[in-house]
């Protein structure tokens, strides 16, 4: 069966969520849903495991218990030759670019071409162009490889990769971590840039405050092992929780909403 898309459908939805290492519980009966089309900020206090909710979500690790859906379909009950097709809907960018280093950067775009697609190597590489142009690099990076970029370089090399293939699902690991104040504001601009282009929905595990106030539609809060709570950014600001409390009363969260007016 060859998987058909309903926009209608939401991107993604997890629900009772388990997910454990031996007897360590990391999440219980999580709940989670993507709505088309929005930003969705995911935030936690260290040790939440949040990398690892993202992991479970792409696949990468099988949850103990809970039924994980995308576009309507639950992703355990997928063939191989199915789950492969649901991957081309799916765009990942991992901390640090994750670039193979012995690859250019137009190689590396290339590599989700070659795996999912039998389109001839002249167009992969026009199309690879295309996306690398797209992210806000300049041409000459197609022939750089890796160690030749800088660190906001590689960040944006990532993220054409990650849309190679023109997903319908963007998710993002700290996207601007490492990155100076100027090249944070400008991955925001351009992540907000690209989801109005490529009608993306997005989901971004980040820390940093200034990205939750000018990117993000929503946010989601992990705590106590759960989704505590997905809701715009006023409403989390109000959640009755001793961490969101302490987190979003900072001085730095404060001077982040002031920036985010003016």
């Amino acid at each position: 069966m060859v998987l058909k898309i309903d926009k209608t459908d939401a991107p993604m939805e997890a629900r009772g969520i388990l997910t454990q290492f031996g007897s360590n519980i990391i999440h219980e009966d999580l709940n989670f849903r993507l709505t088309r089309g929005e930003i969705v900020g995911l935030v936690g206090g260290s040790g939440t495991g949040k990398s690892v909710l993202m992991n479970t979500l792409l696949g990468l690790k099988e949850p103990e218990g809970g039924v994980i859906r995308y576009f309507g379909y639950n992703r355990h009950e997928l063939t191989s030759e199915q789950r492969f097709e649901l991957n081309t809907q799916i765009g990942v960018l991992f901390q640090g670019g994750a670039l193979f280093s012995s690859l250019t950067v137009r190689e590396n775009i290339m590599v989700p071409l070659r795996e999912h697609t039998d389109l001839p190597v002249k167009l992969m590489r026009e199309l690879a162009d295309m996306k690398i142009h797209m992210v806000g690099l300049p041409p000459q990076a197609a022939t750089l490889y890796p160690s030749d970029l800088s660190g906001g370089m590689k960040k944006r090399a990532g993220l054409a990769r990650s849309l190679a293939l023109d997903p319908e699902i963007l998710f993002l690991d700290e996207p601007t971590a490492g990155l100076d104040p100027v090249g944070a504001n400008a991955f925001d601009e351009l992540i907000l840039g690209l989801r109005e282009a490529m009608d993306l929905t997005v989901l971004l595990i980040t820390h940093d405050l200034d990205t939750l106030y000018t990117t993000c539609d929503k946010v989601a809060v992990l705590v106590d092992k759960h989704i505590a709570i997905v809701d715009t950014l006023p409403k989390v600001i109000a959640y009755d929780h001793p961490w969101v409390q302490e987190y979003f009363g900072g001085p730095r969260s404060r001077a982040a909403l002031s920036a985010g007016k003016t």
